[in-house]
């Protein structure tokens, strides 16, 4: 179960979304319109995945995700809207949002979405660390001295 933050304009929009997280299982711990005020309760909160419709994709929409992005490093932003092209979700990707819902809402696709988003997130971050554990020895192994094959000959 995931805590979620839901930021819309649209209190309609809140509530149905709401719904459909806390029947899939997760806990809304909030929501709000996009003011500065759920912000700062965001931060309070530390929400891990934030759903967020930003309105029009214009120069304010797009600061709004940057703002997230800067306030709430460690969570999961996806961006919800009626409309949405490859520019928008380009734009959307370079300032750190990780998933869409599309508007009006699916229960199902809403919930598939977040459900192959953090499994795709968490299998590369499982790579990543196995890549990592393979090029650098472990603290155990970098403690055990060599083995020298000419000294055990005697």
């Amino acid at each position: 179960m995931l805590k979620a933050y839901i930021l819309d304009n649209q209190a309609v929009a809140r509530n149905l979304l709401g719904t459909v997280l806390t029947n899939g299982g997760h806990e809304v711990i909030g929501d709000g319109n996009n003011s500065p005020s759920n912000i700062a309760r965001m931060v309070k909160l530390q929400p891990q995945i934030i759903c967020v419709d930003i309105g029009e994709p214009d120069q304010a929409g797009l600061a709004l995700l940057d703002s997230l992005r800067n306030h709430l490093p460690k969570s999961l932003v996806f961006l919800v809207s009626a409309k949405m092209d490859a520019e928008v979700i380009k734009e959307a990707q370079n300032r750190g949002v990780v998933g869409f819902i599309v508007k009006p809402f699916n229960a199902v696709a809403v919930l598939m979405s977040i459900r192959n988003t953090v499994l795709r997130i968490a299998s590369k971050s499982r790579a990543k660390q196995k890549t990592t554990e393979e090029v650098s020895p472990s603290a155990d192994e970098a403690a055990k001295p060599e083995a020298n094959p000419e000294a055990s000959s005697e």
